[in-house]
């Protein structure tokens, strides 16, 4: 069976990077926006990153353009913004399509994995977020407006397995 491990992105300098690289650690993937309103999500994304990071976490980037032209920015400018507003520590990945056609693998695979509200695939906003195991399995998937800090619980659950 698939896992999330199985899948490779490009990272937001250009190069290839296969997930498995984060294999043994909890994720958290997330479809970013710098032009969202939950675009301040990203102080509550590092502060998960920086206080669970050792012990075997990771928040996982993705910014994606396809809600209401939130990130029209290219890899430099997005680059540029989660650094200096957010001062972004954790990998960020090139910019996707998480719906339709050209969706990214990963997100099609999470989306099938864990879908949404009603048993909606699709992804409605931005900063959705899917919670991963260390096994690569998907353990929950998280609304827009759910709050970074309200996964305190479910991240410490999963990292204590």
């Amino acid at each position: 069976m698939a896992g999330v491990h199985d899948f490779t992105a490009k990272a937001l300098s250009g190069e290839d990077v296969a997930l498995a690289t984060y294999k043994d650690r909890v994720l958290l993937i997330v479809n970013t926006a710098s032009k969202c309103g939950f675009t301040p999500q990203y102080a509550g994304l590092e502060k998960l990153e920086r206080e669970f990071s050792a012990r075997g976490f990771d928040v996982l980037g993705f910014p994606c353009d396809q809600f209401g032209h939130q990130e029209p920015g290219d890899a430099d400018e997005i680059r540029s913004f989660c650094s200096l507003t957010y001062d972004v520590s954790f990998p960020m990945f090139a910019k996707i399509d998480v719906n339709g056609e050209a969706a990214h693998p990963l997100f099609k695979f999470l989306k099938m994995e864990k879908s949404g509200l009603l048993g909606s695939e699709a992804i409605k906003w931005n900063f959705t977020k899917f919670l991963v195991g260390r096994d690569g399995e998907v353990a929950g998937r998280y609304a827009p407006t759910t709050k970074p800090e309200d996964l305190r619980n479910d991240i410490a659950a999963l990292l204590a397995k």
